[in-house]
């Protein structure tokens, strides 16, 4: 599989989304999943501390067992786990990164990433203490998640001399959500940060799976009432995901290759990240990566599912 760089981390075109481990997922899944990433050519495996109630990072690392070396983990940190445990203040991030060692079973985090930004403590004083852990040698890499652009730059400034600075960002980012066009992927060029977009997929609105005015698929993340489903489950998407189908269709592809192939032609997208409930899920995925788009069909796409209007100047 072809591989692109997260600072020193060289890691797989498509990796795996740990979201649904400890959850949706038991012990066993999570074991079957990983071992088909593994074998399927995966080395990026994405969690955070706070997916499954805390239990996901313990299942991969049950999951990885011997082949820990093979790979690169990425976890986060600063959501809300409960009133002692969120944010971004150095003696919490000190605290959260040992939780996360202990879960994992291992003496290193390829890639810690602070979850979304903590208004009530400094950037400077975050990266401060994220610093201490690269140097310690718990964190080889670290990035953020959820960042806006000004975010970025702020980061960016905060940073002195030759201490750890973000080399990844982790923002929502697809055919059917292209936001981060208009400043956060410019400034992932301008800085030569990684990008990492998360729901890649809407959620599974881009594997097709979802039709107008039928009901979402008993056992989907979508099913029922949720969040999730008032987000993505709406006629835009729906609408845009059937004419984008179709145009893959014609070219011989599928919806998930035209999403996957489309979200890697940006060279500053490092690994496209998706879960996956089963090995079958995830031989998909991998196999989705390797349409070539043309500037032709990249125009079509640009008809179908349009990009975010230019931002607004300020003042």
């Amino acid at each position: 599989m072809e591989t692109r760089r997260i600072g020193s981390l060289e890691v797989s075109v498509v990796g795996l989304g740990c979201n649904n481990f400890g959850g949706r997922l038991d012990r066993q899944g999570a074991r079957s999943v990983v071992a088909a990433a593994l074998d399927a050519g995966v080395n990026f495996f994405d969690t955070a501390d706070m997916y499954g109630e805390t239990r996901s990072e313990e299942l991969l690392g049950d999951a990885l067992g011997g082949r820990r070396d093979q790979t690169i983990v990425a976890t986060k940190f600063g959501w809300w786990i409960d009133d002692q445990r969120h944010g971004a203040k150095p003696e919490y991030v000190r605290r959260a990164v040992e939780d996360s060692l202990r879960r994992l079973g291992t003496d290193r985090i390829d890639l810690y990433q602070l979850h979304r930004p903590d208004p009530e403590t400094p950037i400077e004083q975050t990266l401060a203490v994220l610093d201490e852990l690269v140097r310690a040698g718990k964190v080889r890499e670290i990035g953020c998640s959820q960042f806006s652009a000004a975010q970025l730059r702020e980061a960016q400034a905060a940073v002195r001399g030759g201490a750890a600075r973000f080399v990844s960002v982790q923002n929502q980012y697809s055919l059917l959500h292209r936001e981060p066009e208009r400043e956060v992927l410019p400034e992932c060029e301008r800085q030569g940060l990684a990008f990492l977009p998360f729901f890649p997929l809407a959620s599974g609105i881009l594997t097709g799976k979802y039709r107008r005015g039928a009901p979402a698929p008993t056992g989907t993340r979508l099913s029922g009432s949720s969040g999730l489903a008032d987000l993505f489950l709406n006629d835009r998407n729906l609408v845009a995901a059937d004419a984008l189908a179709a145009f893959a269709e014609r070219r011989g592809h599928s919806l998930l290759e035209l999403a996957f192939s489309w979200l890697l032609r940006h060279r500053v997208v490092s690994s496209v990240i998706a879960g996956a409930m089963s090995p079958e899920q995830v031989r998909a995925n991998v196999a989705a990566a390797g349409w070539r788009l043309s500037a032709d069909d990249l125009a079509e796409v640009d008809r179908l599912a349009p990009p975010a209007p230019p931002a607004a100047p300020a003042g």
